[in-house]
């Protein structure tokens, strides 16, 4: 182990290291240069390359890459114990940590980690951030409930998916989409199941994106009538949509505008989820009054869903929780977690006016 070399790569790593982040402190640029050029090449190579394997390609290479590191680890503490600890090794193994952890950002940083550092879509999308109050959340939540009252009934009784399916139902809704808005256009699709289900499950995870293989993978553990949902916010972080907010806003966009009533039911269903944990923090006695009016078929299913948590959450959960906050935080989600709620600003703001219309119609006595 050399220190000179390492120092060398160490300087080398840290400018190109500097020169992303700063041009992450650029939004349009990073819209204009890599978002629409040279993020969607990459990502489409990536997405075919792994299309070609029936498994979670991602999940392979994060699991050799966790061997490799392992084997470096204990491949210098059998050096050390055969040749003893050198004077060289007081500044080269911290430079050589160093330039692992650079290599990481830099690889995540272009693979698709830029992404968190492009304009809101909802810009794009001509979406409102105006706040509501809870007067109008309420009125939104009464919207969802009487969505999902409707819809529940006209769901497939037997509801069941495999990936294929999920995979078809999701593409051709964003290739309808895409005739409307072409933002929402989705080249070479590649959604895989996660490879270990129960690990995921365990860890509280519904799905996620790998940005080494480009892949889409969905836990299908799920219960049936959330995966539609799932599916469509991975696919959105593989158009390019990082943040977790945004990537719920373009699932829901996609669902509402399916011909399929199980995908509607599953995006409207998240919705509500969102919408109700909002209402139960800022006014408990409206949180009662609207479970009150959701119909048993759709509290049967959160009931289930609370079920299936239940029987997989442990301690892990909540450490990963932590985890993916503090990641969050770290890539200009400021709001960590706590992000995912930005969505009701939204669906408030793409509703709000269609609501309070309807409100004051309702409101207007008949003249005699």
């Amino acid at each position: 182990m050399y220190s000179k070399p390492i120092f060398k790569r160490f300087i080398i790593f840290f400018s190109i290291a500097i020169i992303i982040f700063l041009f992450g402190l650029f939004p349009e640029l990073v819209l204009s240069i890599y978002v629409k050029g040279f993020y969607p090449i990459i990502s489409t190579c990536l997405r075919w390359i792994s299309s070609l394997f029936p498994f979670a390609l991602g999940d392979i290479l994060y699991t050799l890459l966790i061997l490799y590191l392992l084997r470096l680890v204990a491949k210098f503490f059998w050096r050390v114990k055969k040749k003893g600890w050198q004077k060289t090794d007081k500044l080269a193994i911290p430079i050589y940590i160093l330039n692992t952890l650079l290599i990481f950002y830099i690889s995540f940083k272009l693979l698709w980690g830029l992404n968190y550092s492009r304009p809101s879509i909802t810009k794009q999308l001509n979406i409102s951030d105006k706040k509501y109050d809870v007067k109008e959340l309420v009125l939104l939540a009464d919207y969802f409930i009487d969505k999902l009252n409707t819809l529940q009934p006209q769901i497939s009784p037997k509801l069941n998916y495999d990936i294929k399916q999920l995979r078809e139902k999701a593409v051709a809704d964003y290739q309808d989409l895409a005739l409307k808005n072409p933002f929402f256009k989705y080249n070479v699709p590649s959604v895989k199941p996660v490879i270990n289900g129960w690990l995921i499950s365990k860890i509280g995870i519904e799905g996620y994106y790998n940005p080494l293989s480009g892949e889409a993978n969905v836990n299908m553990k799920l219960p049936a009538w959330v995966l539609p949902f799932v599916t469509c916010h991975e696919i959105s972080h593989q158009m390019g949509v990082a943040r977790e907010d945004e990537a719920n806003l373009v699932a829901y966009l996609v669902g509402i505008n399916s011909k399929d009533v199980n995908l509607q039911y599953s995006v409207n269903y998240n919705m509500l989820r969102y919408i109700l944990f909002e209402i139960r923090f800022k006014s408990p006695e409206d949180y009662l009054k609207l479970k009150d009016k959701i119909s048993p078929g759709v509290l049967a299913n959160f009931k289930a869903e609370n079920e299936f948590w239940a029987k997989y959450n442990g301690q892990m959960s909540s450490y990963m929780g932590v985890a993916f906050d503090k990641f969050l935080k770290l890539n200009n989600q400021k709001k960590g977690i706590k992000s995912y709620q930005n969505i009701v600003v939204w669906l408030w703001n793409i509703h709000g006016k269609e609501l309070k219309k309807s409100e004051s119609q309702s409101s207007v006595s008949p003249k005699d």
